[in-house]
């Protein structure tokens, strides 16, 4: 006979920014569950993320299946901050970025190359 199985704790844990990650890892749970939706399996993820343990992630996809609207709240409002964040720092970067100076200098340089 098999004794009563004992409550497993959710392997989830908040960082200093408040972002849920999965174990002793660095491996967000919205990066898991992203990866879940993509239809990998809970091997396929370790296989993506080998920091993660398998036993981890079979319990934090159980929890996310258990509690989709919260999760998927959670994961809402990271999405929304994230765009707040980038929206500011477009804001803040000036127009004529380092990024755009150096692509305009590769299109200049693959012109030159054609001719």
């Amino acid at each position: 006979m098999i004794a009563t199985p004992v409550p497993i704790d959710v392997p989830l844990r908040r960082d200093q920014d408040n972002t849920l990650r999965v174990g002793r890892s660095r491996v967000t749970l919205h990066t898991v569950i992203a990866d879940f939706h993509r239809g990998a399996s809970p091997e396929e993820i370790v296989h993506h993320y080998p920091a993660l343990d398998l036993a981890d992630v079979y319990v934090v996809i159980g929890f996310y299946l258990q509690n989709r609207a919260v999760v998927d709240e959670y994961i809402r409002e990271l999405r929304k901050l994230n765009e707040q964040a980038r929206t500011q720092f477009e804001e803040l970067s000036p127009s004529d970025s380092l990024r755009e100076k150096l692509l305009n200098r590769l299109a200049q340089q693959d012109k030159e190359n054609k001719v």
